[in-house]
This record gives C-alpha cells, sequence and structure tokens, in this order.
C-alpha cells in the first residue's frame, strides 16, 4: 500500500472565518492516520509563476484513508466553513510505494 497526498490550492476570502477551519482540521485528520506536510504559501517559482494561492499537502497512510478522511462526518461538518471562507481546488494523489 503506497501513501497519499491531499493537494489543495485554498484563495481565502474570509481570514476570520477560515481561521476557525483551521483551528479544528487538525482534529479531522488523526483517526485516519493523516498529517500536513505543507500548510501555507510563500511558493517560490523554479519553473514558471509561483502559485497564487495557499498550498496545503497532507499525507495519507493511503487512498482510502484520504478519501475516508474526506468523506468523514467530522471533516464534512468544518468544510462547510471553508467553503464559505474560501475557494479552492482540492485532489488526491498517490505517493510512491516504499
Amino acid at each position: 500500500m503506497s501513501l497519499a497526498y491531499v493537494i489543495n490550492e485554498i484563495w481565502v476570502t474570509d481570514t476570520e472565518a477560515y481561521g476557525e477551519y483551521v483551528r479544528r482540521s487538525p482534529a479531522t485528520l488523526e483517526p485516519f492516520g493523516g498529517r500536513f506536510i505543507v500548510r501555507g504559501g510563500n511558493g517560490t517559482p523554479l519553473i514558471g509563476e509561483a502559485p497564487s494561492a495557499r498550498v496545503v499537502v497532507i499525507e495519507f497512510p493511503s487512498r482510502d484513508a484520504a478519501e475516508s478522511w474526506f468523506a468523514s462526518d467530522a471533516y464534512q461538518t468544518i468544510l462547510k466553513i471553508r467553503n464559505a471562507a474560501s475557494t479552492s481546488r482540492v485532489f488526491v494523489v498517490d505517493g510512491v510505494a516504499p
């Protein structure tokens, strides 16, 4: 089984409300073995343009764990906060098998 990564590009439109989402999101990851790898901005371009959004990468032990986290009641509850406070693009990718 290989790792999986949820990659987010987030354009925050309401920093106060988004802050509530940020405070509550770590607890939703723990039951699924998720952990933040990247949580912020300040991307420096090496080729092309720098990201125009906040970039967040979350590592999970498997694709199933990542998708189960996203579908969980705990995450879906705070996702409503995030959706009201930002726009985003979110996708899951498979990691390299060890």
